[in-house]
């Protein structure tokens, strides 16, 4: 009993330090820098269009002046 218990005490030894083997590995990867996109020129214009339209429904929503 005694030496399956040490077994697997050694086993459990040997797959914690393969994880922090791989947790190591993994910190040591330098990520990929972002490389910021640009808003293309018509999803812009698309924007624009779309808060003047929205402006619009809610100046008529007011009470006359």
């Amino acid at each position: 009993m005694i030496r399956v218990w040490e077994e697997c005490r050694a086993r459990n030894r040997e797959i914690a330090r393969e994880r922090l083997a791989e947790l190591v590995r993994k910190a040591t990867v330098v990520p990929k820098r972002r490389v910021p996109t640009k808003v293309s020129a018509n999803q812009k214009r698309k924007r624009v269009e779309a808060k003047k339209a929205r402006a619009e429904v809610k100046e008529k929503r007011g009470w006359e002046r």
